[in-house]
C-alpha cells in the first residue's frame, strides 16, 4: 500500500493516499505542446477550469508559460504571466470558492500574487532553481508546494547527454530540492514531489521512471506524476507501416496510452495524477484504486 499523508495547504489539508487525487490542467498559453492557444482567452480558460472541476478534478493547475521542448527561458515576462493566470484564478475562485487551485509557475512574484488571489498550491517545474527568491517566498506563504525534477532547460533538452540511471539521478535531484526547501523554511507537510516525466529525459529514459516509480517513496514525501499526452508516449504509439512512418503519434491519439501509464503510476504509488483528460483519467484511477484496495 502507498503511504498516506495530509498535504498542508495552509488554510486546509488534503488527505493523500486513501484514494488517488486528480489534477486537471489549464494552460493559459499560446504555445503549450498539447492545447496551446485553446484557453488563452480568460473566459475560455475559466470555463475549461470549471468544466474540469465538474468532471471530478480534485484541483486544477493554471499555468501561463509553456515549458514544451525547445521553449526559450524567460520567454514570458512576469507581467505577461500575471496577466494570463491571475484573472483565471480569481474568476475560478469567485465561481467555486471551495475549488483547490494550483498555479504552475517558476517565478516567485507570480507565486505570491496567485496565492494572494486564492491559489493554494504552487507547482514549480524547476523545483525552485530558476528563481533564487522562490523557496524563500514559498516559506512565507501558506500553501502547498510541488517540486518537480527538471534536467536542464527546455531549449537544452535535445542536446543533453544520456542520463544514466534515471531513477537514481531523479531521486538525488528531488532529495536535494526537498532538502533545500526545508532549509529555506518550507514545512515538510507542505511538500509534494514530481519526478518530471519528459522534462530533460529522452524518450526511452522515461520508462525506467515508470517501471520503478515506487522507489521514489524512499524520499518520504507524497508523489505527483504527469504523463498526460507526452511525447515519450507518442513515440511508443507512433504508427509504422509500409506506407506511413511517423516519429510521434499525434497528441489526439495519445489518450489510451496516457491512461495505461496513469493506471500503472497509481498501482506503483502515485498520490496525485496531473492530466488533461479528467473524466477518462478518473475512470482509470478508480479501477487502479480498487486494485490497490484489494492487495
Amino acid at each position: 500500500m502507498r503511504p498516506q499523508f495530509d498535504w498542508n495547504l495552509g488554510t486546509r489539508s488534503l488527505p493523500l493516499g486513501r484514494r488517488t487525487l486528480v489534477m486537471g490542467i489549464v494552460n493559459v498559453t499560446p504555445d503549450s505542446f498539447s492545447d496551446g492557444g485553446l484557453y488563452l482567452d480568460t473566459s475560455r480558460a475559466v470555463e475549461h477550469a470549471l468544466r474540469l472541476h465538474d468532471e471530478g478534478a480534485d484541483m486544477v493547475d493554471v499555468g501561463g508559460e509553456s515549458t514544451r521542448p525547445g521553449a526559450k527561458a524567460e520567454a514570458v515576462s512576469v507581467q505577461q504571466e500575471l496577466d494570463r493566470v491571475l484573472p483565471v484564478i480569481q474568476n475560478v475562485k469567485r465561481a467555486r470558492p471551495d475549488a483547490v487551485v494550483s498555479v504552475d509557475t517558476s517565478k516567485a512574484i507570480v507565486a505570491r500574487a496567485c496565492v494572494e488571489a486564492g491559489a493554494e498550491i504552487v507547482n514549480d517545474v524547476s523545483g525552485g532553481l530558476w528563481d533564487e527568491a522562490m523557496l524563500r517566498t514559498l516559506a512565507t506563504l501558506e500553501c502547498g508546494v510541488v517540486l518537480m525534477h527538471m534536467r536542464g532547460r527546455p531549449e537544452e533538452w535535445r542536446t543533453l547527454p544520456p542520463i544514466g540511471d534515471a531513477v537514481a539521478v531523479v531521486k538525488q535531484g528531488l532529495r536535494e530540492r526537498s532538502d533545500a526547501s526545508v532549509r529555506a523554511g518550507i514545512g515538510t507537510s507542505c511538500i509534494v514531489l514530481d519526478p518530471g516525466f519528459g522534462f530533460g529525459k529522452s524518450f526511452d529514459e522515461n520508462y525506467p521512471l515508470l517501471a520503478r516509480f515506487e522507489q521514489f517513496h524512499e524520499l518520504g514525501y507524497p508523489l505527483l506524476a504527469g504523463v498526460s499526452r507526452k511525447s515519450f508516449l507518442g513515440r511508443t504509439l507512433a504508427h509504422r507501416d509500409t506506407q506511413v512512418t511517423a516519429e510521434l503519434a499525434p497528441v489526439s491519439e495519445r489518450l489510451h496510452g496516457t491512461l495505461a501509464a496513469e493506471a500503472v503510476l497509481v498501482l506503483k504509488g502515485a498520490h496525485i495524477i496531473r492530466t488533461h483528460d479528467v473524466r477518462a483519467c478518473l475512470d482509470a484511477v478508480r479501477i487502479a484504486d480498487a486494485i490497490l484496495a484489494a492487495t
